[in-house]
C-alpha cells in the first residue's frame, strides 16, 4: 500500500461513517443485516488497523501516517493526526474489543438494534480520533464526541437507574474537559499554535505549569478514574449494558491515562515533578483502599468496576513513581520502565477487564441476576464457561504467566526504586486482588448447585466461547510474549523521558 494512502483516517472514519449507515439503514433491513454490516465494519476497521501495526517503524519515535490539513485556517486549526508507540497499542486495542462487543450484543439485544449496533460503531472512531489527534482542537471534539454514543448505550439500553447514572456519567467527565479546554488554549495562546507536539516545547513559568497540570488532572483523572472523583464509574458499570461495561473498562477508562502521557507529562514536566508525591499518594489509595471496597460487594459487577479502579491505579503510579525513581538515581532509564509497565497495565487491563464484564454478562443473560448470592455451582452446569472464567479470575490476580502480571510487576519494581513502602504497598494489590476475585469465583462457579436457575444453565454457545477463547488467548499470549508491545512503545517512551528531563522554566 502507498506511504501516502491515508490509512490512519480510514481507521478513524470507517466505523464512524459505517455506523452512521448503519443507524440510518437500519429502519429498512431486517436485524439480521444489521448485526452482519456492524460486524463486517468493526472487523474491517481491525484489519485496516493491523496495516497500521505492519507498516509501523519501531526503530523511531517520530510520528508516523501523519496526515495534516487546514481545517478552520483563521484560528491555525487543523485536521492533524498521527499515531506514535504510545498511541498505536491503544488503537489495536480499541479496533480489537469493537468486533468482540458487536458479538457480546448479537442476541441479547433486541430493542433499537441499529442504534446499539451503530453506537459502537461511532463511540470506536471517536476513541481511535482522540487516540490520533495530534491538533489540541481537534482532540477536544473527539473526547467530547465520544460521549454522546455512550450516553446513549447507557441511557436506552442499561438498567433501572440508568438516567441516574447516564447523568452522574456526563456531568462528571464533561466538567473535567471544560477545564482542559481552558488550559488547551492558554498554552495556544503562549505558544501560537494547536498543534500538540508544538505545545510540548511552550516555555511556561512553574506557576503556569502547576495550574496546567491540575486543569489536566481534573479532566483526565475523572475519565481513569482516580480517587476521590471515581464515584461515577460503578453507576455507570452497573447500569450499562454488557457491551457499555466491556468498551468502558477496556479502552475508555485508558483515554486519561493517555492523555497524562500526551499533555500533562510533556507540556507540564516540572509541575509533574512538583506533584508527584500527590499522584503516588492518589494512586497508592486506589490501590489499596479501593481494593478492600471491592471486597464487601456483593454486585459483580460492582466488583469489578471497584477492580479497575484499583488497578488503574498502578497506571498512574508507574507515570509519576517515574520522577522520584530519577531524582534518587540520577538516570532516567529506569524511570522508563515505569512508564512503559503503566502502559502494558492498560492494554492488559483492557483485555482482562473486558473479558469478566463479558463473564458477568453471560450469566445475567441466563439467570437475569448480577448479585453474587444468586448463584453457586455453576461449574456443575457450565463447565467450559467456569473454565475460562477462571483463567480470566486468575488474570486479573496477576497470576504470573498472565497479561495481568507483566505491567504490575514492572510497576512494582520501579516503586522499589524510589521508596520500598511504595512497592509494599503497591504489591498489596496481588493479595487484595485475588481475595476479591477468588471470592467471588468460589461463592458463584464452586460448590453445590444453588438453585434451579443455576440447575436449568446451559454452558456458552459457539458464539460465545469465540469471544472468550479469543479474549483467553490474548491473555496468554502477552503475558508469556509481552515483547511486541515492548518493542512497539520502547522508542516513544525514551523520547517522552528524555523530554520530560528537560526542565521547561524560562
Amino acid at each position: 500500500m502507498s506511504a501516502d494512502f491515508p490509512l490512519l483516517s480510514l481507521t478513524i472514519w470507517l466505523p464512524i461513517i459505517g455506523g452512521l449507515w448503519v443507524i440510518f439503514a437500519g429502519s429498512r433491513v431486517h436485524d439480521g443485516a444489521v448485526r452482519n454490516d456492524a460486524l463486517l465494519i468493526s472487523v474491517a476497521t481491525f484489519l485496516v488497523s493491523l496495516l497500521l501495526w505492519q507498516g509501523f517503524d519501531n526503530g523511531t519515535a517520530d510520528m508516523q501516517f501523519v496526515e495534516r490539513l487546514a481545517w478552520i485556517p483563521a484560528f491555525g486549526i487543523e485536521y492533524y493526526v498521527g499515531a506514535d508507540g504510545i498511541a498505536l497499542p491503544l488503537i489495536l486495542l480499541t479496533t480489537f474489543i469493537t468486533p468482540l462487543v458487536v458479538l457480546a450484543g448479537w442476541v441479547v439485544i433486541k430493542d433499537r438494534l441499529s442504534l446499539y449496533m451503530g453506537s459502537f460503531l461511532l463511540l470506536e472512531g471517536m476513541m481511535i480520533g482522540v487516540f490520533s489527534a495530534l491538533d489540541a482542537i481537534l482532540f477536544y471534539v473527539f473526547w467530547e464526541a465520544m460521549l454522546i454514543p455512550m450516553f446513549l448505550i447507557i441511557g436506552i439500553w442499561g438498567g433501572p437507574r440508568r438516567v441516574y447514572a447516564t447523568i452522574k456519567f456526563f456531568l462528571y467527565t464533561f466538567m473535567g474537559s471544560v477545564l482542559m479546554l481552558v488550559a488547551l488554549l492558554y498554552i495556544y495562546f503562549q505558544g501560537g499554535s494547536f498543534a500538540i507536539p508544538a505545545m510540548h516545547d511552550v516555555t511556561l513559568t512553574l506557576t503556569e505549569q502547576q495550574w496546567i497540570f491540575i486543569a489536566f488532572l481534573l479532566a483526565f483523572g475523572v475519565k481513569i478514574p482516580m480517587w476521590p472523583v471515581h464515584t461515577w464509574l460503578p453507576d455507570a458499570h452497573v447500569e450499562a449494558p454488557t457491551g457499555g461495561s466491556v468498551v468502558l473498562a477496556a479502552i475508555m477508562l485508558k483515554l486519561g491515562g493517555y492523555g497524562f502521557l500526551r499533555f500533562s507529562l510533556p507540556i507540564a514536566p516540572d509541575a509533574s515533578m512538583s506533584f508527584d508525591w500527590l499522584m503516588i499518594a492518589l494512586s497508592l489509595i486506589a490501590v489499596v483502599y479501593i481494593g478492600f471496597v471491592a471486597l464487601v460487594q456483593q454486585d459483580m459487577k460492582k466488583l469489578i468496576a471497584y477492580s479497575s479502579i484499583s488497578h488503574m491505579g498502578f497506571v498512574t503510579l508507574g507515570f509519576f513513581i517515574a520522577f522520584q525513581v530519577a531524582a534518587g538515581s540520577g538516570s532516567w532509564d529506569a524511570a522508563a520502565t515505569g512508564i512503559e509497565g503503566g502502559m502494558i497495565q492498560m492494554i492488559s487491563h483492557g483485555f482482562i477487564s473486558g473479558a469478566m464484564f463479558l463473564c458477568v454478562g453471560v450469566m445475567y443473560d441466563r439467570v437475569h441476576s448480577r448479585e453474587i448470592a444468586d448463584y453457586g455451582g455453576v461449574a456443575n452446569t457450565m463447565p467450559v464457561f467456569a473454565a475460562f472464567m477462571m483463567l480470566f479470575a486468575m488474570a486479573n490476580a496477576g497470576l504470573p504467566g498472565t497479561s495481568g502480571f507483566v505491567g504490575e510487576f514492572l510497576v512494582i519494581l520501579t516503586a522499589f526504586k524510589a521508596n520500598v513502602w511504595y512497592a509494599v504497598l503497591a504489591a498489596m494489590t496481588l493479595i487484595l486482588g485475588a481475595a476479591y476475585t477468588l471470592w467471588m469465583y468460589k461463592r458463584v462457579i464452586f460448590g453445590a448447585i444453588g438453585n434451579n436457575a443455576v440447575a436449568q444453565l446451559a454452558d456458552v454457545d459457539a458464539r460465545e466461547k469465540l469471544i472468550l477463547a479469543v479474549l483467553a488467548a490474548t491473555v496468554l499470549l502477552f503475558g508469556i510474549w509481552p515483547a511486541p508491545l515492548f518493542d512497539m512503545m520502547h522508542a516513544s517512551v525514551e523520547q517522552l523521558v528524555s523530554h520530560i528531563a528537560q526542565s521547561k522554566l524560562p
